[in-house]
């Protein structure tokens, strides 16, 4: 998003609180990896799908590279699949037509693959069955959607932008000032947009959305009228007023069981914000807070962990996030970061394939809208996702440039850690609380290696690393990712 993308590059670097500015691996590191100190139960990996997903939807080849983790081939090469088993579904906020003499006000700045087509087309008829509704808008996005969902994806439906007809200024990409762009008689309608489609794509697309977000980074004022995708300021009164609507609207469909998500704020910091001024009730409403990772190494990620796990027992998300660095390690660093100090249950990378080769895990052309190079960051992506499963008991490691993982039942111990300098480093990881630690034949750990500045280690497996005893010593490469599978772990 690219005018969020340009303001938060500057502002990313020097917020992080003193308490969290630990996170740079040291040579010749040792980590405590504690399995009394648990953050959750891992319940995964994630991609939003507008706008890559209206470009190539129809395509399975990358359906398999992003929701399976089987090989799958793309231009003459095999690809790890990422195993991603989050979609994020955006519901459009455009069309064409017009509705008593009015029609849609289009940003001149936005290209055609950023504007989604709703649904609910013409506000004079709220049924479902009417003319009013057209059902066949979105093909391209929903049909990655559906290739996600048969492909075992968990769901989620949320919105840029309210309809078009709801805004003020009839423009999905906000209004001129970049205030509140939501009509106040249209907050209900708003949720009613929402509601009927996740119960539609539950009764006809065989997608059951687990949770509902009707907002994007709403208190964000970029959102202008010359933006350059669909977006709409909604301060956090407005956002008070909209969430009892949804619910409502959720219920009255028969989709109790449907959660609400609120609300995707563009940093960690903002999130806080958001979140303290709403009262209990409010509060009540949402069952999970997203947030999104714009803010990079800074802000406070801790306090909000505080705020919405420890006192509100929320369930927390990063449920967007992503950089303009092609070789991962920002990902990865900041994703450490998130393990330390957020601890979300899931992780969502904002677009796996993006114009900008930087952002991309795979690039395209905004122009022809070829799909081109695979990136260094989408073997980055792999060290994670392959690795760290739904299910998984994430744990302490005391660092900001490693993360744990524990699959109990199959007593194994999976271990992500990243050397951000630019030199050399052997980083030892002490296993010592653990009952047993056994490893392998022979104390054999395998393991995988991803060096992100050239080279043929690009998510590369290796079997040449053993346990002395509970202690396990790897060297990293300068810019290097690797992830370490220790078996036979019990606590």
């Amino acid at each position: 998003m690219i005018r969020r993308r340009t303001l938060l590059a500057a502002a990313g670097g020097g917020l992080l609180g003193s308490a969290l500015a630990t996170g740079t691996a040291r040579a010749d590191a040792t980590i405590a990896v504690n399995p009394s100190a648990a953050y959750g139960t891992w319940e995964g990996w994630g991609t939003s799908l507008a706008w890559w997903a209206n470009v190539f939807g129809a395509r399975d080849d990358f359906a398999d590279a992003f929701f399976t983790t089987r090989t799958t081939t793309y231009n003459g090469t095999s690809l790890p699949g990422l195993g991603l088993n989050i979609a994020r579904y955006n519901l459009g906020a455009c069309s064409w037509n017009s509705v008593g003499g009015q029609s849609m006000a289009a940003s001149p700045n936005i290209p055609s693959f950023k504007q989604i087509e709703g649904y609910w087309q013409d506000w004079n008829n709220e049924d479902p069955t009417s003319s009013a509704w057209k059902w066949t808008a979105d093909a391209t996005q929903r049909a990655m959607l559906t290739k996600a969902t048969a492909r075992g994806a968990t769901t989620e439906l949320f919105a840029n932008s309210p309809m078009w007809w709801m805004c003020l200024d009839h423009n999905p990409s906000g209004a001129s000032d970049g205030g509140n762009n939501l009509q106040s008689w249209n907050y209900r309608q708003h949720a009613s947009h929402l509601a009927a489609v996740a119960l539609y794509a539950k009764q006809n697309w065989g997608v059951n959305f687990a949770t509902v977000e009707a907002f994007n980074e709403p208190s964000s004022s970029w959102w202008t009228a010359t933006g350059t995708q669909e977006g709409c300021h909604i301060d956090a009164t407005v956002q008070a007023a909209v969430l009892p609507y949804l619910r409502s609207e959720l219920d009255k469909r028969g989709l109790t069981s449907t959660k609400i998500s609120a609300s995707d704020e563009t940093s960690y910091d903002l999130a806080r914000t958001t979140w303290n001024s709403f009262s209990s009730t409010t509060k009540g409403y949402v069952n999970r807070v997203n947030v999104h990772g714009y803010q990079g190494s800074g802000g406070r990620r801790d306090l909000l962990y505080t705020d919405v796990v420890t006192t509100a027992g929320k369930a927390l998300w990063n449920s967007e996030t992503g950089d303009s660095d092609g070789t991962g390690m920002t990902l990865a660093s900041n994703l450490l970061y998130d393990f330390r100090w957020l601890h979300p249950t899931a992780w969502v990378y904002w677009q796996v394939m993006d114009p900008s080769a930087g952002w991309a895990m795979i690039a395209y052309d905004a122009n022809t809208l070829q799909p081109g190079a695979v990136q260094t960051k989408y073997y980055v992506m792999a060290q994670f996702s392959r690795h760290i499963r739904p299910g998984m008991t994430i744990l302490d490691t005391g660092a900001s440039y490693a993360v744990a993982a524990l699959d109990k039942s199959a007593k194994r111990l999976v271990i992500v850690a990243a050397n951000t300098s630019s030199s050399a480093q052997t980083l030892t990881f002490d296993l010592s609380k653990f009952t047993t630690v056994t490893g392998g034949s022979g104390g054999l750990v395998p393991r995988w290696n991803t060096v992100t500045t050239g080279g043929s280690d690009l998510y590369t497996s290796h079997s040449d690393t053993h346990l002395s005893g509970k202690s396990l010593s790897v060297p990293f490469a300068a810019k290097s990712v690797q992830t370490l599978q220790v078996d036979g772990v019990t606590v």
